[in-house]
């Protein structure tokens, strides 16, 4: 006969979303009883088997203050030394390629983290916090309640079977996505890319890449190794991303239709396409060859789904739900804003609301960050290679990121839905203007231009961009935050004003494609020519 047992909240997967969410619940509503019911059995491997190592400023404020781990990251993991974009296709060696990144660190951290490592600290503080996890715990089926009823779990779990009663279901199973499978949730969002990613043993130590003292001496300290590197072509990049074991991860992600992931779907195949594509990162890996300790590859990354939270008390967290692209690191973000907005409709719920209107709003807003962050992915793998155009993508990216996003997730601001009724209109004209720029970048790149490109771009040199990433933390009232976001929107306005300008100039078949009339009387940022 099959036990049953009962929770206030069943998180479906003891993973970084699920773990990470028990935490945060624990925090804000201290009662509650939460169970986390995890397949594996023993400690996280420390292997390639995840994507998301890299995080960026929104996921690494939830994980370093939300979430109070900040000493674990600083003292376990490795400080990020920011992105770096290396435009090498069939580069013999990195200096003879574009490099885009920073000289030294900006002022709001982030982490490289080995995420076996990571999850195996928070599963233990979750212990300690009285939050049941439970390992070998094979789910067997899912009935979700409706009208108020319960949910059930049942899961298999040293040869018993027993069924977990819970007012609150949480997918977060990765992946596996056990109920948008089961609700029939997959949603095709039209982003086709496909990924290889493996380990070796070894540290690929970047500036040591290259004879010439120049190359080295440009970063201070000369640690590019530090930063998630990009190494860049058409159609497709490739990451370096350094972990605190002393391993690499190396991942090749590219556009289906234009390198198919058969072309790179075991270390040998991988090797041979990267001697093609990344000759400087080959060498690199034939001298350590007998270092490899993991492969894996997957045909479809990025995906969507229709819902995410619903009133009757469910929700999808993490890659349970939808994953967007690694290109800029999203994926600790998404984890970020869906946990806090799960957090609140839990504690809401407990109080004795009701949820209909506010998991309506939430989900609203959610797949509202989700399209603006799909805007700079779908479509772009083909300008990829082109060192001019991504030079401009990369500064439009993150200024829209830190401008309009990462305020108002690091402000604390995601679940006022009062603030967003004002912002509404505001909000709408930027979005539109990402899209539009988008698709100025797409056509820049098809007119070819004939602009030769610097070897070093330096963002530290834009004062304006560096002060944008230094005050991603100031506390804000609901005044200062309307006003930071109308200043971030003249600034966006009027960066891509200067871009539309850029690109005029550059490919003169662009010259009868005007900017939209809000672009053109704001003052214009200095880009890189101008800070050269």
């Amino acid at each position: 006969m099959t036990a049953t047992v009962h929770t206030d909240v069943a998180i479906v997967g003891g993973g970084l979303a699920g773990l990470t969410l028990a935490l945060q619940l624990r925090e804000r509503c201290p009662q509650l009883g939460i169970r986390v019911l995890e397949r594996r059995t023993g400690p996280a491997p420390a292997a390639a088997h995840k994507v998301g190592e890299s995080t960026v400023e929104i996921g690494a404020h939830y994980f370093a203050d939300v979430l109070g781990l900040r000493e674990h990251l600083d003292a376990q993991q490795v400080r990020k030394f920011g992105f770096r974009f290396f435009f090498s296709e069939g580069c013999a060696e990195l200096d003879e390629a574009c490099e885009l990144g920073i000289s030294r660190v900006f002022p709001t951290p982030s982490w490289q983290v080995e995420r076996g490592t990571f999850e195996n600290f928070i599963g233990e503080r979750a212990r300690t916090r009285g939050i049941d996890v439970e390992e070998g715990c094979k789910v067997r089926s899912i009935r979700v309640g409706c009208d108020g009823a319960a949910h059930a779990i049942t899961c298999e779990r040293d040869g018993h079977e027993e069924t977990i009663a819970a007012r609150w279901l949480i997918d977060a199973s990765g992946r596996a996505g056990l109920l948008r499978r089961q609700l029939s949730l997959d949603e095709d969002n039209h982003h086709h890319i496909g990924a290889a990613w493996f380990r070796v043993d070894a540290r690929l130590a970047v500036d040591d890449w290259c004879s010439d003292p120049g190359f080295r001496e440009r970063c201070q300290p000369q640690e590019r190794w530090r930063s998630t590197n990009h190494l860049c072509g058409p159609g497709y990049w490739v990451w370096l991303i350094p972990l605190a074991s002393g391993a690499h991860s190396i991942g090749i992600v590219a556009d289906a239709a234009m390198h198919p992931v058969e072309n790179f779907n075991s270390f040998g195949r991988a090797l041979a396409w990267l001697q093609v594509h990344q000759p400087a990162l080959a060498k690199r890996l034939i001298a350590h060859h007998d270092a490899v300790l993991d492969f894996r590859f997957m045909r479809e990354v990025s995906y969507g789904c229709r819902q995410v939270f619903s009133a009757d008390r469910w929700a999808l967290t993490g890659e349970a739900g939808l994953f967007l692209d690694p290109f800029y690191s999203p994926g600790a973000d998404f984890i970020s804003i869906a946990n806090t907005y799960i957090t609140d409709m839990i504690a809401h719920d407990i109080a004795g609301g009701s949820l209909k209107q506010i998991a309506r709003q939430y989900q609203q807003l959610f797949f509202s960050f989700y399209r603006n962050m799909l805007a700079l992915y779908r479509g772009q793998y083909g300008l990829f290679g082109d060192a001019r155009v991504m030079t401009a993508k990369v500064l439009w990216d993150y200024t829209y990121y830190w401008g309009i996003l990462a305020p108002l997730m690091i402000g604390g601001w995601q679940t006022d839905i009062a603030l967003f009724a004002a912002l509404e209109a505001d909000l709408i004209v930027v979005e539109a203007l990402n899209v539009e720029m988008q698709a100025l970048f797409r056509d820049w790149h098809a007119q070819g231009h004939a602009a030769a490109m610097p070897r070093w771009l330096d963002q530290r040199d834009l004062d304006w961009f560096v002060q944008l990433n230094s005050t991603l933390h100031d506390v804000l009232d609901r005044a200062g935050i309307r006003a930071r976001m109308r200043e971030h929107i003249e600034l966006l306005h009027g960066l891509a004003g200067a871009i539309h300008e850029a690109a005029r100039r550059d490919a003169p078949g662009l010259a009868g494609r005007p900017p939209t009339a809000a672009v053109t009387a704001c003052t214009k940022p200095a880009l890189f020519e101008d800070a050269a």
